[in-house]
């Protein structure tokens, strides 16, 4: 990795932070040399607060550190982007970022849906169609995905990307069902996914 050039702006260099799983811009600090050694030697994102005059460890008081993940430096030598993990909210504010964005990726909502099939497992067949499903059993859910899997192949070969979304989301929704009918986790199938891709 080539170091940035910190003479070229009296000897500070902006540092991007991006999420690495969510790609979320988190915040923008400074760097000067010494701050940016230490954040390559230890792995935690520090850099150089122009108010209080030092080296500043994000998350030194609130415990919210970010944990580097990666260290680019652009074609230029003058900015910094640091791929982190961050703990726990990045802002002083409490926000998720210090642009007042959610940093949640969009997959991390099938959590919250396998959490709500959950609850309708034991609910009355009367209050919800996902309660019915468990009612009919698992051969009518089984028989319900291989439903949804075919119109999403029809669906595949027009052009129609609405339909075609609409059909992926019925998939997904009575995979989760499925599962929750098999008792396994959808974290279980991500684990077998990230064993796979090793």
């Amino acid at each position: 990795m080539n170091n940035p050039d910190f003479d070229k702006q009296n000897g500070l260099v902006p540092a991007v932070v991006q999420d690495a799983l969510t790609n979320k811009v988190l915040m923008l600090g400074y760097m000067n040399q010494e701050a940016f050694e230490k954040t390559q030697q230890e792995k935690i994102v520090t850099f150089f607060s122009r108010s209080k005059n030092r080296l500043w460890t994000k998350g030194e008081t609130s415990g919210n550190f970010m944990h580097v993940q990666q260290i680019l430096i652009d074609c230029d030598h003058d900015t910094i982007l640091i791929k982190a993990t961050p703990v726990g909210p990045v802002c002083h504010t409490g926000a998720d970022t210090c642009f007042n964005e959610k940093n949640i990726p969009n997959a991390l909502f099938l959590n919250h849906l396998q959490q709500v099939v959950r609850q309708r497992k034991t609910a009355s067949p009367d209050e919800s169609y996902t309660a019915k499903l468990f009612a009919k059993g698992i051969n009518k859910i089984a028989q319900k995905v291989g439903e949804e899997a075919v119109e999403i192949v029809i669906e595949a070969k027009d052009d129609n990307k609405d339909l075609f979304l609409g059909e992926a989301a019925d998939l997904m929704f009575h995979f989760l069902v499925l599962l929750e009918a098999k008792d396994v986790d959808l974290n279980e199938v991500v684990e077998v996914l990230r064993q796979r891709h090793k």
